[in-house]
C-alpha cells in the first residue's frame, strides 16, 4: 500500500500541502515525474513502466491526482485495467470537483479496488472504488487527512494510528522558504522499535522485505495563485534526496 497525507488550509497562500510515499514491488520499473504522455499535454507525473500509467500526477490547471491500492489488491489481475490509468483520466478535467465526478462516473469494476485522492487549490476529494458499481467520491475537510489502503483517518490502519497524530502536531511546511523538514522526516521514518507492539504495517517508510518496500516519496504544494511546487525523492526518503520537479 501507499500513503497520502493532505493538509487543507482554505484562505492560506498555500491552501493544499501533500506528502506521499509510494510502496511497491522493488523490481517494478518506474520513471520519475515528467511529461511522459504526449497525448496528455500539460500532465506531469511519475510513470509506471509496466502499465504506462501513474501513481501521482498533476496537470497545468493545478489538479493533483493520486491512486492507492485497497487491502488485498496489490498488483495486476487478469481482465482488469491498470489503476495507473485513473490519475491520467482524472487530469483531463479542469478542476478537482470535475475530476472526482469523472472518476465516479466510470465502472469501478474495470479495475481492482482502489483509493484516490484528488485535489486542487479550492477543494479535495477521496474516492473509494470497491471493484464493482461506481466509485464513491467524498469531500475532504480542512485539516489533515491521511489515506492508506484504508479510508481517510481510519485508525484501524496501524500506519494511520501511529502517524496521523504526528502530522497533525508537526509544524506545517513553508513552500516559499523551501522548508519541508518536519514532513520529510516523518516520511523517512521507518523506526517502530520504540513500541514493540506495533506491527510492521505501522512503518510509513516501509523497509524492504520480500521484494516490497517504499520506492519513492513526494512533497507537493498548491498555491492560491495557481503555483505548484513538487519535490520528489527517487528512492526511500531516508536515503534519496528530495529534488524539485520541473513543472
Amino acid at each position: 500500500m501507499c500513503t497520502v497525507i493532505l493538509l487543507r488550509r482554505p484562505g492560506h497562500a498555500w491552501p493544499v500541502l501533500i506528502a506521499a510515499n509510494r510502496d511497491e514491488m522493488l523490481d517494478r520499473a518506474a520513471d520519475p515525474p515528467g511529461p511522459w504522455w504526449p497525448d496528455r499535454p500539460g500532465v506531469v507525473g511519475g510513470r509506471d513502466r509496466s502499465g504506462g500509467g501513474s501513481w501521482m500526477a498533476v496537470n497545468r490547471a493545478g489538479v493533483v491526482a493520486t491512486v492507492l491500492n485497497r487491502p488485498g489488491s496489490l498488483g495486476p489481475a487478469p481482465g482488469k485495467r491498470s489503476r495507473g490509468e485513473l490519475p491520467l483520466l482524472a487530469l483531463a478535467a479542469p478542476d478537482a470537483a470535475a475530476a472526482a465526478a469523472a472518476i465516479a462516473a466510470l465502472p469501478a469494476g474495470d479495475w481492482r479496488s482502489f483509493n484516490m485522492v484528488i485535489a486542487d487549490r479550492d477543494s479535495a476529494f477521496f474516492l473509494r472504488g470497491l471493484g464493482e458499481g461506481r466509485a464513491e467520491a467524498l469531500p475532504l475537510p480542512p485539516g489533515v487527512s491521511m489515506v492508506t489502503a484504508h479510508d481517510p483517518n481510519d485508525l484501524a490502519s496501524p500506519r494511520t494510528a501511529r502517524h496521523l497524530p504526528r502530522f497533525q502536531a508537526a509544524p506545517p511546511p513553508d513552500p516559499v522558504a523551501g522548508e519541508w523538514t518536519a514532513w520529510a522526516a516523518l516520511l523517512a521514518d521507518r523506526d517502530t522499535s520504540g513500541d514493540p507492539s506495533l506491527p510492521r504495517g505501522a512503518a510509513l517508510n516501509v523497509p524492504p522485505l520480500g521484494g516490497f518496500g517504499t520506492v519513492s516519496s513526494s512533497l507537493l504544494a498548491l498555491g492560491a495563485d495557481g503555483a505548484v511546487q513538487w519535490l520528489f525523492a527517487a528512492g526511500p526518503p531516508d536515503r534519496a534526496p528530495f529534488r524539485p520537479v520541473p513543472l
